[in-house]
């Protein structure tokens, strides 16, 4: 229960303004222009991204922005794909609304602009968002249901004291977040410098070589073992019914496979498997090879699998259309040109780029540690359980 001071609402009845975008697509520009339109992909974690944007002329801006041009604490949310992100307005660019979002504009006389972000944000409004979306494939609400949004909310005062406690929350995240960026734009500097801008000198095959450890499909619950694209490693996934897995024949996995997936090999998914991955299964779209320590530092094939040239080069040997009709060729594969310098230039340079892994894996605990303690606080804050003192005048 809210405490007798906090009151309930529609949306709606507390914004001077709540409207949907034009459910057409604006005709945009190939150059640059002061007219920015934003998309659900800007729309994120609370924020609008400026970030791989879609610009328009002067008169398609005028044209979309008829009923409400965006400002400054407007909040944005995302109707479909996917529904229920929440970005506020922080800038004085010129943006307007791309397809399937939802501008608010708060009534400043009940709603502080901040405050109704961390609502649409907090678990209780994410829930009742979720619940009231539909379809069979791609979830989506209604307008009529995005006006009926119910907020419940204390005196204004109380509003704003909570929404700044919070953006001392986000401020320190934002932090964090840049940091990371920094230590990911030097760590990418450094894999160029290192081991990118090397001339080749030998292939793939000079260390690894193919090996299947064949094996059949276990009649209990198992791990199977997947890897993503983008170079982000593996992941295990578990198969509580061995009968939906139509082969007969897996294979297992040893720690230092050098393993990739063929159907997305183009896209980055090639890894080293990791001693906690040991006990997984993969299928024949997963072949392995064995690293041959005696000319390959495992540590220094593990940052030069990341790098552009292989992602170039997996490219080339994938033919066919998007998706799963881009398949590895298993023997180009091995001819892929390398630079192998000498096994302890590899040591050094594995150690160097494991060390600014490390850095960069502390401050993304730190960074979900904070994202954790806004999520507590909002639950506390925004349904009245903690009280927040507030400053006087």
């Amino acid at each position: 229960m809210a405490p007798k001071n906090w009151k309930r609402e529609q949306i709606s009845k507390l914004c001077e303004h709540a409207i949907d975008c034009l459910n057409r697509t604006a005709p945009i520009v190939d150059e640059e222009t002061p007219y920015i339109m934003i998309r659900t992909s800007n729309i994120k974690e609370g924020k609008i991204h400026l970030a791989d944007i879609k610009y328009v002329n002067e008169d398609v801006y005028i044209k979309w922005t008829r009923r409400l041009a965006p400002k400054l604490g407007d909040v944005i949310l995302t109707r479909e794909a996917p529904v229920g992100e929440v970005g506020i307005v922080n800038s004085h660019e010129k943006i307007f609304l791309g397809q399937r979002l939802f501008q608010y504009r708060a009534n400043r006389n009940l709603l502080d602009p901040k405050f109704l972000l961390y609502t649409l944000l907090s678990p209780n409004t994410q829930k009742y968002i979720k619940e009231v979306s539909f379809g069979a494939t791609v979830h989506h609400i209604k307008v009529e249901e995005a006006l009926k949004i119910p907020i419940c909310y204390p005196p204004l005062s109380e509003q704003t004291a909570i929404a700044d406690l919070l953006s001392t929350w986000d401020k320190a995240i934002e932090k964090i977040e840049q940091l990371i960026d920094k230590k990911l734009e030097s760590k990418s500097y450094q894999l160029k410098a290192l081991i990118n801008g090397k001339k080749p000198n030998d292939t793939v095959g000079a260390f690894a070589r193919p090996k299947a450890r064949k094996t059949k499909r276990p009649t209990e619950s198992y791990l199977a073992l997947g890897i993503r694209s983008h170079f982000k490693g593996s992941f295990q996934r578990k198969i509580e019914d061995p009968e939906t897995v139509s082969m007969e024949t897996l294979y297992r996995v040893k720690k230092n496979d050098l393993i990739v997936n063929i159907t997305f090999a183009w896209e980055g998914a090639i890894a080293l498997v990791k001693e906690e991955d040991e006990h997984c299964y993969v299928s024949h779209r997963f072949p392995t090879y064995v690293i041959n320590e005696k000319v390959a530092n495992p540590r220094f094939i593990h940052h030069m699998i990341q790098s552009n040239r292989m992602k170039y080069e997996l490219t080339n040997i994938s033919p066919g259309g998007a998706g799963r009709n881009r398949v590895l060729n298993k023997k180009d594969f091995l001819k892929i040109p390398i630079w192998l310098p000498d096994i302890k230039t590899q040591k050094k340079i594995g150690e160097a780029l494991d060390t600014m892994d490390q850095e960069i894996k502390i401050l993304e605990q730190l960074l979900e540690k904070y994202k954790k303690q806004k999520r507590g606080l909002m639950q506390k804050l925004l349904t009245g359980k903690w009280w927040v003192k507030i400053k006087e005048a």
